[in-house]
């Protein structure tokens, strides 16, 4: 295992004190394992709290800033956070108005999350509601679309709750907004490497130099199949047909995520972009807004996703909302 760290079980701990020092400007932590953006809580404005386990930067901690999230619970390398910095940033980030959760579909998410969401209500008065994550299409078939996982479409969704939650809309229109966001998003990603988690010294799962697996999960979950090494086009081609297959985008607006997982080269992200393009032109899905980058990785794994979300105007106008965080400026 070669990584630029000290101790790996300060790994995590040492990267949020670094990460809070460089972008001191914009969050602050809030706890041992929480961080919220500098203003928080903003009175009047419904409190956004995302998060999850470490090791997929951006996501979740980085998302927090103006017109994102308002404050984020730190879990260890693919973990989810206790409840304990769940409770403290759902308490920094609560501005009166209430508090909505966003998060993937996590088994030890859910629990931690609602656990939290239980004190914050019954000891501290706060309203709490959850959007789950569920973009991962793979994951579950369609029938039970309710058991998918959340991967890299969790940076739409939640670009588009922080966005809302910014203008200051009610609790109700905040919460349609996201459940909107996330029903109308879908996601599938290929892996081509495995990645090392710091506190276990070893590849997270096995796969040989030759093949990739299609509709890996972010944590190394088992995909539809594996597969010989195969062309970038073919590789997209599959994707966005599964994807297409799994919502009708009919004559639609879309936003595309071309995502990397963390040690896949931006040029091969383009690559894969530029085939997602034709494919939708072909069919006449109109792409109004794009983005191509790291939104959601898992530490050095290579690989990549795709994400599609079908656009109204509401939807549109959240994508293109600004937003300031420290990984992410938009607009």
């Amino acid at each position: 295992m070669k990584k630029l760290i000290n101790d790996p079980f300060d790994f995590v701990e040492e990267m949020l004190e670094g990460f809070c020092l460089a972008h001191d400007d914009l969050i602050c932590r809030v706890g041992r394992r929480a961080v919220a953006r500098i203003d928080a809580p903003i009175k009047g404005k419904v409190g956004i709290v995302v998060g999850g386990g470490s090791g997929h930067l951006p996501l979740y901690t980085a998302f927090v800033g103006k017109g994102g999230a308002d404050a984020a619970p730190v879990g260890n390398i693919f973990a989810s956070p206790p409840a304990k910095p769940i409770l403290e940033a759902t308490l920094a980030a609560n501005g009166g108005e209430g508090v909505i959760y966003v998060y993937g579909n996590y088994a030890g998410d859910v629990l931690n999350f609602d656990r939290a969401a239980a004190i914050a209500q019954d000891e501290h008065g706060v309203r709490v509601e959850t959007v789950l994550i569920t973009d991962d299409v793979p994951s579950a078939p369609k029938t039970e679309i309710h058991n998918r996982r959340g991967i890299a479409g969790a940076f739409l969704i939640c670009k588009c709750a922080g966005a809302k939650a910014e203008t200051k809309a009610d609790f109700d229109a905040v919460l349609a907004a996201i459940r909107k966001a996330n029903d109308n998003t879908r996601t599938m990603g290929v892996g081509l490497t495995a990645c090392t988690v710091p506190a276990n010294g070893r590849p997270t799962f096995s796969l040989p130099e030759d093949e990739m697996e299609i509709g890996l999960g972010v944590h190394g979950e088992p995909g539809v199949r594996r597969t010989k090494i195969i062309p970038a086009d073919k590789v997209v081609d599959e994707i966005v047909e599964t994807l297409l297959a799994d919502l009708d985008f009919g004559d639609s607006d879309v936003a595309v995520l071309v995502n990397g997982l963390g040690a896949t080269p931006y040029e091969e992200l383009y690559v894969m972009y530029r085939r997602v393009k034709q494919i939708l032109d072909a069919k006449r899905i109109r792409i109004r807004l794009k983005f191509v980058g790291e939104y959601a990785t898992s530490l050095e794994m290579a690989g990549a996703s795709i994400s599609l979300m079908r656009l109204d105007a509401e939807l549109h106008d959240l994508l293109v909302a600004p937003m300031h965080t420290p990984m992410i400026r938009l607009f």
